[in-house]
């Protein structure tokens, strides 16, 4: 393997389309409000920095588990870059330490361009939410106080995710605030919450044996299944709501869609009982969010023309 091929791998490209979900939903949004004046150019900057930011977290968890020991041996999922000795602790350092600086360049942009004719309240708020999320992405895994290792990276994942990636391209795109998207933003925090919630229970018996408490070590795997069919049940109900209060076309449930999948997933996921099964439905549950935001921005953007 390269070193170029090395970097890729450490990327970890299968999460991107996660990554993307957050921001396709809360853009079409933007756009059926705005869209002779859509700023697709800041639509492009909320991409490429969410890209930046989930290369950014992947290597940061590569560099933290593999210096605390979590990735071992004994660990289930695909060997990490530096687990597998492809890249050195040095070197995932040096690369983590670049992509901050490329996310925070591209995340400043994306304020400046994106808040133009705004006060300065909201770009202050803007540029904030953009050091707290850089700031997220790290502290998962690195340091002594990684929030991952205290079982509270679900709900980094809903906030910055979720919340955060939906409500905070619209208001860029958009400047209007509007509480009904953030309906949307929790469909989308939940689903990659679970997301989350796949992997640490995939991953319970070694990060219990590293002494890594996420939230499945904390409540065990039957009531991480339950909260697991809780918040993407829940996650549904939240954009069906949605449309519900925004309702001019039948066309705006074309993410419903995507129910056939989610159900899949779930009796799947319910009827597990070795924890490495859990991996194959990571990817799963990944693209059908994305699909899910994609259905769901087609359904609002052709609903809103009739």
């Amino acid at each position: 393997m390269t070193k170029i091929q090395a970097w890729l791998y450490a990327f970890r490209l299968r999460t991107l389309p996660l990554a993307f979900s957050a921001i396709i939903t809360g853009s079409a949004i933007a756009f059926i409000q705005n869209r002779e004046h859509f700023k697709w150019h800041v639509f492009g900057l909320c991409l490429l920095t969410t890209l930046l930011l989930q290369i950014l977290s992947n290597l940061a968890n590569d560099y933290g588990d593999s210096e605390k020991g979590t990735d071992n041996e004994n660990r289930i999922g695909p060997m990490r870059a530096v687990q597998g000795g492809m890249i050195s602790l040095g070197e995932m350092k040096v690369g983590i330490i670049i992509t901050t600086v490329l996310s925070l360049a591209c995340g400043s942009y994306l304020v400046i361009e994106g808040t133009k004719g705004l006060d300065l309240s909201k770009i202050v708020i803007f540029m904030v939410l953009g050091v707290a999320a850089i700031a997220a992405a790290i502290k998962y895994t690195v340091g002594e106080n990684a929030y991952g290792y205290s079982g509270l990276g679900d709900v980094a994942v809903f906030v910055f995710f979720g919340l955060v990636g939906v409500y905070g391209s619209y208001y860029l795109l958009s400047h209007q605030g509007n509480y009904r998207v953030f309906l949307p933003a929790v469909s989308i925090g939940f689903f990659s919450a679970a997301v989350l919630n796949l992997n640490n229970m995939r991953d319970i018996e070694n990060d219990i044996l590293s002494r890594k408490m996420t939230l499945v070590g904390r409540i065990g795997l039957q009531r991480a299944k339950q909260y697991h069919n809780t918040i993407i049940i829940l996650g549904f109900i939240a954009t069906i709501i949605y449309v519900y209060m925004t309702l001019v076309s039948s066309m705006q449930f074309l993410f419903i869609l995507t129910l056939l999948l989610f159900k899949k997933h779930l009796n799947v996921v319910n009827g597990i009982e070795r924890p490495k099964d859990f991996d194959p439905q990571l990817k799963q549950l990944a693209i059908s969010t994305f699909i899910f935001s994609v259905l769901f921005a087609v359904g609002i953007i052709v609903g809103s023309e009739g």
